[in-house]
């Protein structure tokens, strides 16, 4: 891909987030990838079916007219899914061997060599089960930790390393965190480490999977066998929970989720938002998930992506020797590509293929030029319903669960409504899931109470003074 291509392509990114809002951009968009731009069609990629099917069905055109804006001769989008590994093997354990690309380079130069892994010994019985592709290099010896993911890291551990039999410390374990920072990897490296010792079966499955392989089993009239294969699991690993969808499909996977859990069978889960956000759920499923231990992997640190940058150079070392990042720039890089982990895999990407193609060192100049469609505004912070009950009842002086009662004094009904009136100004909930979250109210409560505040905050300055300090305090 070119410079120009990168900046446009960046630009219409820019354009897709701002068009259909964060929540929704960070659902469907953030893993889409440009492939190729030919004459009056941009090709992009996904890495999932379901990701391809959705955003064909719910913003082909939205995705058509952002390019449009950018490239107006272009009048078609191919959506293809991209392949994150090979196919694994079905043996029980296949040697990694190293796949060589030539690269060919302009101006008569020689070509390039190419070095990757291509495939890693796998569990029989996770690939006779239908499990989802697992990558050869996301396992516990690659995840590098930090402060904001120790404890998702060593629960993980704890599930990994146990045994059939032993008593389940936690049930389900669920893990959340936004886009890239590392929840995929983890739920893959319990996979991993689960399976190499044979003695447990350990299932990893998408949530896009767990639908094809349970509506490919109504279909074939198979269902009840899918059921018991799911059920004699040892250790179910589902990822990206948030794309569960359609009712039948719920229903299953709750009960499911239920015969593992009462059988003592251990469940892990990545998704990313908490149980209680995901409202597309049936409430009986976010109270069972809610019942585990539930850990969020936040952003990472600097020091934590110096880490990683770190683990990815000396990974690419291992095929490339020459390869050499000055600490320069990857104080740089550490400082500036602070949106997720994959941001900074890409980075340590780019300047090898640079470097080799060239024939050129890194430097500082040069990953500056490299990078710089990666370095994005700092997001703001990511404000929960349950933070906004949190603050307004210690600055009121009464209790969050008054705010969820039904009492109808004065010094209980002016806090309720004020958090109401920051859960809809703050947050991206609708006014039936703050309903919900207020005692289970009615959405015509939240909206007066909303339109109550609005009217009392421009009309009463020490209200809207408080209102304003509630507003930093949750922002800080």
């Amino acid at each position: 891909m070119t410079n120009t291509e990168q900046d446009r392509w960046s630009r219409v990114k820019g354009r897709l987030r701002t068009s259909v809002g964060e929540d929704v951009y960070t659902s469907w968009f953030a893993r889409m990838d440009l492939e190729d731009v030919q004459n009056e069609s941009v090709r992009l990629s996904v890495p999932t079916r379901f990701l391809k099917s959705w955003i064909q069905a719910h913003y082909a055109d939205r995705v058509l007219s952002c390019w449009q804006a950018e490239m107006p001769e272009v009048h078609r989008i191919d959506l293809t899914v991209r392949s994150a590994v090979r196919p694994l093997p079905t043996a029980k354990e296949v040697p990694a061997q190293a796949e060589t690309r030539r690269v060919e380079r302009p101006e008569g130069r020689p070509p390039v060599e190419l070095r990757s892994t291509a495939t890693a010994p796998v569990s029989a019985s996770h690939d006779a089960l239908g499990g989802s592709p697992l990558d050869p290099r996301l396992t516990f010896a690659s995840f590098v930790v930090g402060r904001s993911n120790t404890l998702a890291h060593a629960a993980a551990r704890q599930v990994a390393e146990g045994r059939r039999g032993d008593p389940v410390m936690f049930n389900p374990l669920y893990i959340h965190a936004g886009v890239g920072l590392g929840k995929t990897h983890l739920l893959q490296a319990v996979t991993w480490a689960g399976n190499s010792g044979g003695e447990r079966k350990v299932l990893y499955l998408t949530a896009e999977k767990f639908m094809y392989g349970f509506v490919a089993a109504l279909k074939t009239q198979t269902a009840l066998a899918f059921k018991e294969a799911l059920r004699g699991i040892d250790v179910l690993v589902i990822d990206d929970l948030q794309f569960l969808q359609g009712k039948s499909t719920q229903a299953e996977f709750c009960h499911t989720l239920n015969a593992l859990i009462d059988a003592g069978r251990q469940v892990v889960i990545a998704a990313d938002r908490p149980p209680s956000d995901l409202e597309s759920l049936d409430d009986r499923v976010r109270s069972r998930l809610a019942g585990g231990l539930v850990v969020e992997m936040a952003s990472l640190g600097e020091e934590l992506r110096l880490g990683i940058l770190k683990s990815r150079v000396a990974a690419a070392r291992v095929h490339h020797a020459s390869f050499d990042v000055p600490d320069e720039v990857l104080d740089y890089l550490s400082r500036t590509i602070t949106h997720n982990g994959r941001d900074l895999e890409g980075a340590i990407n780019r300047l090898l293929a640079h470097s080799k193609l060239n024939n050129q060192p890194v430097t500082l100049e040069m990953a500056e030029r490299e990078v710089r469609d990666l370095i994005r505004p700092q997001e703001p912070k990511r404000i929960k319903i349950e933070d906004i009950q949190r603050v307004v009842a210690r600055q009121y002086n009464v209790s969050r669960s008054d705010l969820l009662s039904s009492r109808r004094t004065a010094n209980v009904v002016r806090p309720r409504q004020v958090a109401m009136y920051l859960a809809k100004t703050l947050t991206l909930r609708s006014l039936p899931e703050i309903g919900r979250r207020f005692g289970g109210r009615d959405h015509t409560t939240v909206l007066h109470a909303v339109r109550k505040i609005e009217a009392l905050v421009a009309r009463d300055t020490s209200l809207s003074e408080e209102v304003e300090s509630l507003k930093r305090q949750l922002q800080e």
